[in-house]
Parts: C-alpha cells; sequence; structure tokens
C-alpha cells in the first residue's frame, strides 16, 4: 500500500473503525424478528442475509423499506417524528434505533486494533481523515471509542440528511467528505465494509476502494467495486 498516492482517506464508521456493525446486527434482529413474528409469522425468520443483502450500509429508513421490499410487505412511511411503537417504516427504523442505543449506552464499544493502528499511521503522514456514515450516531460511537479527535470532518446520516445527499450506494457522501477535507476522489481511498459502500466508492471513481470482509464475503466485496480487500485495516499499513 503506497499512501504517497493519495491525499485523503474516507472511512465508513461501523465494521470498519468499529465493531458496532455486531450491535447494529443485534438491534435489527431483534426488532425485525418481532415485527415478523407479530404481524407476519408465516415469513421466514429475519436472518444475517437479510442484513447484508438489505440493510447493510444503507440509511436506517432505506435498509427498512429494502428488507420489507424483499418480503413483499407494504407498509406507510411515515415520518422521522414517528414513535418507536408506530407501524410505519420510519417507525420501525426509530425501533432500531432505540435497541442500538441502548446496547451502545450499557455496553460500549473499542475501535477494533488494527483499525486504531492505521488511523494513527495516516494521522502521523498528515493524511486527511473523514469519516463517512449512513448512522446517525457516529460522533458519539467516535468519541466512545476514543478516535473523535481524529476525524474532524463527519459526513454522518444527519449532515446527508441536511444537505440533501443520497445514502449510499450513491457516492454523494463520499464525494461531499472529499469536498470538505479538500481531496480530489481520484486521490482519496474509500474504506468500507458493506455492498452499498463499496457499490459508492466505485460509482464516485475514487482512487482506491478497500473492502474489510467483515462477513459480507471477500468475493462479493469485490464484484461490487472493491479494488483490494482485507481482513484487517493493519493490512493497509
Amino acid at each position: 500500500m503506497d499512501w504517497n498516492k493519495f491525499d485523503a482517506a474516507l472511512f465508513d464508521l461501523d465494521g470498519v473503525l468499529t465493531p458496532t456493525a455486531l450491535v447494529h446486527m443485534r438491534a435489527w434482529q431483534e426488532m425485525f424478528g418481532d415485527y415478523l413474528s407479530a404481524h407476519h409469522p408465516a415469513q421466514p425468520p429475519y436472518s444475517d442475509r437479510d442484513y447484508y443483502d438489505y440493510v447493510d450500509g444503507k440509511p436506517r429508513y432505506a435498509g427498512v423499506q429494502s428488507f420489507l421490499e424483499s418480503r413483499g410487505i407494504e407498509i406507510p412511511k411515515g415520518t422521522a417524528a414517528d414513535s418507536s411503537d408506530e407501524l410505519t417504516i420510519c417507525g420501525l427504523g426509530n425501533r432500531k434505533n432505540a435497541l442500538f442505543e441502548k446496547v451502545l449506552a450499557s455496553e460500549g464499544v473499542d475501535a477494533y486494533p488494527g483499525s486504531r493502528q492505521l488511523v494513527e499511521a495516516l494521522a502521523d503522514r498528515g493524511i486527511a481523515m473523514a469519516v463517512v456514515s449512513s448512522s446517525r450516531n457516529a460522533p458519539s460511537v467516535l468519541e466512545a471509542a476514543g478516535l473523535l479527535e481524529f476525524f474532524p470532518t463527519i459526513v454522518d446520516g444527519i449532515v446527508a440528511g441536511e444537505r440533501h445527499l443520497a445514502g449510499k450506494p450513491a457516492p454523494d457522501t463520499f464525494v461531499y467528505a472529499a469536498e470538505l477535507v479538500g481531496a480530489r476522489p481520484a486521490r482519496c481511498v474509500v474504506v468500507e465494509d458493506a455492498v452499498s459502500g463499496v457499490q459508492a466508492g466505485r460509482a464516485g471513481r475514487f482512487g482506491l476502494v478497500v473492502g474489510v470482509d467483515r462477513g459480507a464475503g471477500a468475493q462479493t466485496l469485490n464484484d461490487n467495486g472493491a479494488d483490494v480487500v482485507v481482513d484487517d485495516l493493519a493490512e493497509l499499513l
């Protein structure tokens, strides 16, 4: 890995810098499991494969809609103000987020050791860095993991909403992050663990798209846009 070819690194958060993807997976499993058993008991159970195929890396409400469409289930969209008890796409998404926040508050989170090593090394080299995450919890997760000081630039779900940026697999959030750090996409490395994220990196014509295999599968990440796939970010040192 020749970092002299690049000016910036744009990181997804959950599953790339921190193992919070596992917390998200648990929250999705509980929310969709309860919903299906209560309202669609004839449906097959929600599975990890559903997470990777329909939910992973997407904005929360888009993930809800994508999964429900895969099962032929139609419910109202609702609004972001819906309570977590409402049977709307937004209501289910808000229920999932409440479950995630409960686990994060009670258990905390640590950065992957290899990810911390890479971030610290890039900071020493003067490589600009940004977090580009569909999550609306990115700052709190980074703070809990002790990484917030390395990322003055965060393009998360809140920023995307305020700027009307399309979520992954569209490249818009990554392109905006590159603009904020003052780097051309061709001189940026995108680091992603989700299929929708590597698709966004390919669509944005970034200089290098790194897939991190945390369960999606190396071949799947390659097929969807990753130039190289690693198991741990320390491999990029």
